[in-house]
């Protein structure tokens, strides 16, 4: 299971998690984030059983991991974003951290505050029924003229 957890600016604390594994004394994370390094980055074992380990990693990209036990043999998480194809015929994990985006409130002063006395609620017309306005995200172009 992946937990991401935005820290300010473009970093992510992950914290990473496996069930319980019988006959696994040992739990490994690896991945791109640590070189693929098999010792580098330990999974502390839970007391019920389950492991875990946190990084805190550069939002706006992916990781491709995995983990390596003790018998070395590679485990897939079944909770990442993706996964892809390795070199050795079977797949990694994905970790997706590039559609991350952390975005602070916007406000929009020109328009009247809801629940206001005497002033309607922005999203209602005069009527009172509900009016969608279609956003693309982005502020609106100025036509040209010439």
């Amino acid at each position: 299971m992946l937990r991401k957890k935005p820290l300010g600016g473009k970093k992510f604390q992950v914290t990473f998690t496996m069930p319980p594994m019988e006959g696994v004394d040992s739990l490994h994370l690896c991945g791109e984030f640590n070189g693929w390094s098999e010792t580098s980055t330990p999974m502390k074992r839970e007391p019920d059983g389950s492991w875990s380990a946190t990084l805190t990693l550069d939002g706006g990209k992916s990781y491709v991991f995995r983990y390596r036990d003790n018998r070395g043999e590679w485990h897939n998480d079944w909770s990442a974003d993706a996964y892809v194809p390795n070199q050795f015929g079977t797949e990694n994990s994905v970790l997706d951290l590039a559609a991350q985006e952390i975005l602070a409130p916007r406000r929009d002063d020109s328009r009247p505050a809801a629940g206001r006395p005497g002033q309607p609620r922005p999203e209602q017309t005069r009527a009172g029924q509900q009016q969608r306005k279609p956003s693309s995200g982005r502020p609106p172009q100025k036509k040209k003229r010439g």
